[in-house]
């Protein structure tokens, strides 16, 4: 597998991890609400962004794109 796609995998459990926290969710939780909203998504098309910036901007700016695409949290 190429060190790019470890790379965002690596990324995109770390933000699923503190976003579960953030939220009082369980990672399975967390990462079924992420998905279901497109989040998974965003992490893809934006990780040559994201993974440049702290992770505690980049948990509230995945939270603000779920709500837009009709999540609650």
């Amino acid at each position: 597998m190429p060190q790019d796609t470890i790379d965002k995998i690596e990324y995109l459990i770390m933000l699923i991890n503190l976003f579960a926290e953030r939220y009082q969710l369980s990672a399975k939780q967390a990462y079924r609400y992420i998905r279901r909203y497109g989040g998974v998504g965003f992490v893809e098309c934006n990780y040559g962004v994201m993974h440049t910036l702290p992770f505690d901007d980049m948990v509230e700016a995945m939270s603000d794109f779920c709500k837009k695409s009709g999540g609650l949290l």
